[in-house]
């Protein structure tokens, strides 16, 4: 480490100590000379600059360093004034003035002269503004910081950290600095007693330290850097296993949301819909739309396509089930061919109409991201969302069938469609609701299906062969054992992929299924009845 960057650090530490980070804004006069030094001084000289714009107390200084950092601080050419750039997407960028914090609208960026930092300088300011923000009273954002620190601590923080700790009240930003400073202790000095600390830790920078003191000639260090990997090796597997549950859990969920619809509509009608894969794909091009009538706007886009994806795919299914499937009753094989070909028309027509590639559709910002759970383990939202979507509306369609008429009169024709005729129920109209509902329902899978994968006229065909799949092995017509099965088989075949690959992987689910069909040929749960029976 230089001498420079050591007493820097120090100066910096002991302000933030000793001053306790005074709040109040240096004259503007005194910031506009150190924004000054900072544009036009030497990379070399920059350092010093930045300390100094560390250690002014300054409120607006944290802001200064990031927007440095990020290559959003300038100055505006013609008048000198800097700016901070707030959106550089475009010839026009969005700014507001450094000292005042007041909108300054758009300009080009032609007018614009960037203050750039290198590599070695956002390092520094990496660690710098890591220190400011423990000095925060937001736990979280201490937190953030105290993590940032791992893999960063000098000489001059590591001499600071264990008064920090004392002083630090949460249990959590205080384990965090005790790593960071465990993981200097060993990379710098071969302590053994700091590998304890990082026995168990999930952290890459606390494992680099550990295999670094692996190869240490120091026996005793070895040994005890050796033991702590093989605990942190044994809480990576636990990681990685609870990753791929997820992984088979939002896959179960897909195929649960694509399996449902079609689980409907073949009990009560007994019809082999192969067209069911373009009705998603339908719900997928439906947000697409959506998002194209609503630019700029991709959450409302994505909630309005809901319910517009519901309602094109049952018109599309009403239109189907007029046209073709009302003709074919009692002949599954020639439905099967028929639906086919409704498959490839509805295909055909999406490549005519809007293109043979595919659209993304942009994920809104409340689904982006993930939740991290902790170092070695973080739940995506967009999925997380994918899973608790096919919940709501597995939960719909079961208080459909248990508390209205219309799931009354399905279950009545799906256990025995003569009987029902004979009470009164007119199983055509049934047919058609029930075929819309399962349509409407395959649009819902459709949206979903829009934000975990691109949406292309070939989407539905991904799908069908394991929505179908789903259906035999949960049971005809059961909605519990839909899910069930689907949930099983997306989490079977996540287990399989990672040591088979992914065809080998579907081939012993097929297989797994034809076995299982052997013992139990009507699935999980079969159906009730005497047209079950028969």
């Amino acid at each position: 480490m230089s001498t420079f960057r050591l007493l820097s650090h120090l100066m910096f530490a002991c302000f933030l100590l000793y001053s306790s980070l005074s709040h109040a804004q240096v004259e503007d006069t005194d910031a506009q000379q150190m924004l000054t030094a900072l544009a036009d001084s030497s990379f070399a000289q920059k350092k010093q600059v930045v300390s100094q714009i560390a250690g002014s107390g300054d409120e607006r200084a944290r802001g200064w360093l990031e927007s440095f950092a990020n290559n959003k601080l300038g100055r505006i050419e013609s008048g000198g004034q800097f700016i901070i750039v707030l959106d550089n997407r475009g010839r026009d960028w969005t700014v507001e003035s450094a000292l005042t914090g007041k909108s300054l609208g758009e300009m080009s960026r032609r007018d614009i002269d960037t203050i750039r930092a290198n590599n070695a300088l956002r390092k520094e300011l990496e660690s710098i503004l890591s220190v400011i923000d423990l000095n925060s009273p937001e736990e979280q954002i201490r937190l953030t910081a105290a993590r940032a620190l791992k893999g960063g601590v000098d000489d001059a923080l590591a001499e600071q950290l264990p008064e920090w700790m004392s002083n630090e009240q949460s249990d959590s930003v205080r384990a965090a600095l005790a790593e960071a400073l465990a993981i200097y202790k060993v990379e710098e000095q071969g302590d053994i007693a700091a590998v304890a600390t990082l026995s168990g830790s999930l952290n890459s920078q606390a494992r680099a330290a550990l295999q670094q003191a692996m190869r240490s000639d120091d026996d005793a260090l070895v040994a005890a850097a050796t033991g702590a990997m093989a605990s942190i090796e044994r809480k990576l597997k636990l990681n990685r296993a609870a990753e791929t549950l997820y992984f088979g859990l939002s896959l179960g969920s897909v195929l649960v949301l694509a399996a449902i619809g079609l689980a409907i509509t073949f009990g009560v009608m007994g019809v082999i819909n192969m067209a069911h894969g373009e009705l998603m794909m339908l719900g997928a091009y439906t947000t697409w739309g959506m998002q194209q009538l609503l630019p700029g706007q991709p959450g409302l886009a994505l909630i309005l396509s809901i319910p517009a994806g519901f309602l094109v795919a049952a018109l599309a299914g009403i239109a189907i089930e007029r046209t073709v499937i009302q003709h074919l009753k009692g002949r599954p094989l020639e439905t099967l061919l028929a639906t086919f070909g409704v498959s490839l028309i509805l295909q055909q027509l999406v490549r005519t109409l809007i293109s043979p590639l595919n659209r993304t559709v942009i994920t809104p910002d409340w689904m982006s991201g993930s939740v991290m759970i902790n170092e070695a383990l973080s739940l995506t939202l967009n999925r997380l969302y994918v899973i608790g979507f096919a919940l709501v509306v597995f939960a719909g369609l079961m208080l459909i069938m248990r508390k209205t008429r219309l799931g009354l009169e399905v279950r009545a024709v799906t256990q025995n469609r003569a009987m029902a005729r004979s009470m009164g129920i007119k199983a055509t109209r049934v047919d058609i609701l029930t075929f819309a509902l399962g349509s409407g329902v395959a649009g819902l899978a459709g949206v979903a299906l829009s934000q975990i994968t691109n949406v292309g006229p070939n989407l539905g065909q991904s799908y069908i062969i394991d929505s179908f799949m789903v259906v035999v092995f949960g049971g005809v017509g059961n909605l519990w054992g839909t899910l069930l099965a689907g949930m099983t088989l997306g989490t079977l075949n996540q287990l399989l992929e990672p040591w088979a690959g992914a065809v080998l992987a579907k081939i012993l689910v097929l297989v797994f299924i034809i076995l299982f069909i052997q013992k139990r040929p009507r699935g999980l749960f079969p159906q009730k009845g005497r047209a079950a029976e028969g």
